[in-house]
């Protein structure tokens, strides 16, 4: 999917350009075996969520990312708050700090996700992905 404000320009060779911050796909995951992979990679607690990470070894180039948010963390309307909150911090984060061909997911916390202040979990994202990846 293209962002609204980002153009497409079609280059001198006639082939299209995209803009650098298009370039940067994170794929969602779906499958359930993909999760339970990931469970089992790199794993890094924060305080606003948990992190597990894992390379996939396939050569890809692309970056996914899944998100789960089970009944502890409350009814539906605080899991779909939590996971919206959880995919901007991937869109902000992960976009530039992600490495190419892992497998991400975000695990939120009971209590922690839906009301830890945004920047904070910003702060925690960046100290749980460079702590996956030392």
């Amino acid at each position: 999917m293209i962002p609204p404000e980002a153009e497409v320009t079609q280059g001198m060779t006639g082939v299209t350009e995209m803009p650098p911050a298009v370039l940067v796909c994170l794929k969602v995951l779906q499958q359930r075996a993909d999760f339970l992979r990931a469970a089992s990679g790199r794993r890094q607690g924060t305080a606003g969520f948990l992190l597990q990470a894992r390379d996939r070894g396939d050569g890809s180039g692309a970056v996914r990312v899944g998100f789960t948010a089970s009944k502890k963390i409350g009814n539906a309307v605080l899991r779909n708050r939590a996971k919206r909150r959880l995919r901007a911090l991937a869109r902000a984060v992960l976009a530039k700090g992600a490495r190419p061909g892992w497998d991400y997911v975000l695990v939120a916390k009971p209590e922690a996700t839906v009301s830890r202040e945004y920047q904070d979990l910003l702060g925690d994202m960046q100290r749980a992905l460079a702590g996956v990846h030392k």
